[in-house]
């Protein structure tokens, strides 16, 4: 019998539900295969992938669904709010943080048959149902003369959906931002099935910002459907610059000269020792030091004007081209966890925020605190996106549970170390990968008293709170 280490029970209406939703949507779009039940109750937490290598899995559905309209998802929240059933909303997969584990048993929605793309090229505007494939998105556009720009490391196996639920970003963020800067308007249904639209415009002061509410909220408010974004004519120009600096400050503080003065390059990101020597080994000029990649791209007049604030502002030796087409080779290479875990090494990334005043002082502390835990091997980080007020820092660890330690126990107490360094030094525990189920006991302290709003308004939205129940905590 399969040990399901995390599921609450079966809903009691389920079996119902799914009768339901066979009857109305038809047994092509709904499953209760054991296979698919087991492929639906994982993503690419580290916690849970270390439960599947030992025969474990976090908690079944009891159903997939796979919706081809916004109408097959109104049926689906009609009969989940009906009979009291949990929906867990699903894109790639690819997040890491649980969010999409259906712990309370239920349905998961599946969104990729929800693919439908169109381009209003006059106002630079895309319009695509939210399932579809995020490498596919993007060479669709590339085809046609644009870009998004939203060039996340899971481009291959996530969605457009899952990006904007769980307020994801791109490599390419410091020129075109994050997903929630694209984002000008979205469809989603809501319980009991309402549909909720929210039309596309260059900028609206139609009260709060309803589009917000949707953006980071995993979930646990409703399905979205579709969406428009803002898009970009494909860049006339690029530039790859590369340089080596004697110090972490040096390099951060060279980031921050050239963002004051206005220039955005697509590509910044800035390796401590440990990461340089692991990713850049291979060119002299980098060993050893702090290596930062560039790439300015864009108009050729504006990325040209771009390239010469970086070489004016930037502190270090230049080291050519050659290590920015190393890292464009190999930026979406993902395979420490699944060669190093089943040898027992538990290794994990945590990407936090923080303002310039303390960013030097929150990466030594961050790094030491994980250093600490007894059993890690190494905690090391680079700086992945940067903005004129601060940068965000994306850290890695690895090490071995001492004796007696269960791979679970020792990942949690390095996680306690870095959310607990990060806040004490005035950073933000999550700058893109989200809250899932494992952050959620530091969002409360966080978000402190506005905690209680974020509640509220679930009550209000999900009365039933039947949308993927106790992500986030709420």
């Amino acid at each position: 019998m399969i040990d399901e280490i995390m599921k609450k029970g079966k809903p009691e209406n389920v079996e119902n539900a799914i009768r339901k939703l066979f009857e109305r949507l038809g047994r092509r779009k709904v499953s209760t295969k054991p296979a698919d039940l087991f492929s639906y109750s994982h993503d690419y937490w580290l916690v849970t992938f270390h439960w599947l290598l030992q025969g474990r899995v976090p908690a079944l559905p009891d159903a997939v669904l796979w919706p081809e309209s916004r109408d097959d998802v109104v049926e689906i929240l009609n009969v989940a709010y009906e009979e009291g059933v949990p929906v867990y909303p699903y894109g790639g997969g690819s997040g890491v943080l649980g969010g999409t584990v259906p712990e309370y048993g239920g349905i998961v929605v599946d969104m990729k048959r929800m693919r439908s793309i169109d381009i209003h090229e006059e106002d630079l505007i895309l319009e695509a149902e939210t399932g579809v494939n995020g490498h596919y998105l993007e060479e669709y556009l590339n085809r046609r003369g644009y870009t998004l720009g939203h060039i996340p490391q899971s481009l291959y196996p996530s969605t457009l959906g899952g990006w904007i639920a769980t307020k994801a970003i791109g490599q390419f963020s410091t020129r075109y931002g994050g997903i929630e800067h694209m984002l000008l308007g979205l469809e989603a249904v809501i319980p009991p099935g309402n549909v909720i639209e929210l039309k596309p415009h260059p900028r609206t002061a139609t009260g709060p910002d309803l589009r917000k509410l949707f953006i980071g909220s995993e979930g646990i408010f409703g399905i979205i459907t579709k969406a428009w974004l803002r898009i970009w004519p494909y860049p006339e120009k690029r530039f790859l610059m590369s340089f080596a600096s004697e110090s972490l400050e040096d390099a951060l503080d060279s980031a921050r000269r050239i963002l004051r003065r206005g220039a955005r390059p697509a590509v910044l990101r800035i390796y401590d020792r440990i990461e340089t020597k692991r990713h850049f080994y291979r060119f002299d000029e980098m060993y050893g030091r702090i290596g930062t990649v560039i790439i300015v791209e864009g108009d050729s007049k504006i990325a040209e004007a771009e390239k010469a604030v970086v070489e004016e502002e930037f502190r270090g030796t230049p080291a050519g081209e050659e290590p920015v087409r190393h890292w464009l080779e190999t930026r979406f290479v993902v395979k420490e966890v699944s060669e190093f875990a089943p040898l027992g090494v538990v290794i994990d990334t945590i990407e936090v925020a923080v303002n310039w005043s303390n960013a030097a002082k929150l990466y030594y502390s961050t790094v030491d605190a994980m250093k600490s835990v007894k059993g890690v091997l190494f905690a090391s980080a680079h700086a992945s996106h940067f903005y004129p007020q601060g940068v965000c820092f994306y850290f890695t660890f690895a090490g071995i549970p001492p004796r007696g330690t269960r791979p679970a126990e020792f990942y949690n107490r390095v996680w306690e170390a870095a959310m607990r360094a990060t806040l004490e030094n005035g950073g933000t525990i999550s700058h893109h990968h989200g809250i899932g189920r494992h952050r959620a006991k530091w969002l409360a302290e966080e978000l402190d008293g506005a905690y209680g709003l974020l509640k509220s308004i679930k009550h209000a939205v999900d009365e039933r709170g039947i949308m993927n129940p106790g992500n986030m905590g709420v």
